[in-house]
């Protein structure tokens, strides 16, 4: 049986972390990575679920849009307001779209830098 690497740039099962890390901290380190790009992930979701609701004119009496809507103003808070166009909808893509591209651009950045680590 051959022990190398059949494809390039994983390890293979035989042999050691190459990092010198022990394979514990490694394990660590890819679910903190795994945890912060799915926290990053869900955010954006939020946002880019509102958009939606908000472009095919969803009832905002519901109680689930309602909710969707609350958790997407907390987390474009920081955010709102950066556009001030006439056109409703689009403010409504860009004031809630850029946050939801940095969220998805910081927690993936992060989670990169952890993995190699």
């Amino acid at each position: 049986m051959n022990s190398t690497d059949p494809v390039s740039g994983y390890q293979a099962y035989d042999q050691s972390p190459g990092s010198g890390r022990p394979a514990r901290n490694q394990a660590a380190a890819r679910r903190t990575a795994l945890a912060v790009c799915t926290i990053a992930d869900v955010a954006a979701g939020f946002l880019g679920l509102w958009i939606v609701l908000y472009l095919l004119d969803a009832n905002q009496a519901n109680p689930f849009v309602e909710f969707v809507h609350g958790t997407s103003d907390w987390l474009s808070g920081w955010a709102q307001d950066i556009f001030t166009m006439d056109t409703e909808s689009l403010r409504v893509v860009l004031n809630y779209g850029l946050p939801a591209v940095i969220y998805l651009l910081i927690g993936h950045g992060i989670s990169a830098r952890l993995n190699r680590a």
